[in-house]
């Protein structure tokens, strides 16, 4: 999905989980998104989870998380990083 599009929707209602959780993310309830993010068992999933961890400031769990996915912890910031992340999916 695009990511300004995503980040202009007003409610997460019709999104598929883990674009529920950057949408969760982006309105500041991270909590939230990371509740949804871990009950998606995928490698997706985990870049999720790796990325909201890596926002939490838990880069060693923030690091396990991108191995699960298969990725490396980027250089890019997070904004660039949850854009690429709402566009992969």
């Amino acid at each position: 999905m695009d990511a300004t599009a995503l980040a202009q929707r007003d409610s997460a209602d019709g999104l598929a989980p883990l674009l529920a959780a950057l949408w969760w993310d982006a309105r500041g309830d991270w909590a939230r998104a990371h509740e949804v993010a871990q009950s998606v068992d995928t490698a997706e999933g985990a870049w999720v989870h790796a990325y909201l961890h890596r926002k939490e400031g838990d880069l060693p769990n923030a690091d396990y998380w991108y191995r699960r996915a298969g990725k490396h912890r980027p250089a890019a910031t997070l904004d660039a990083e949850w854009a690429e992340i709402a566009g992969a999916l």
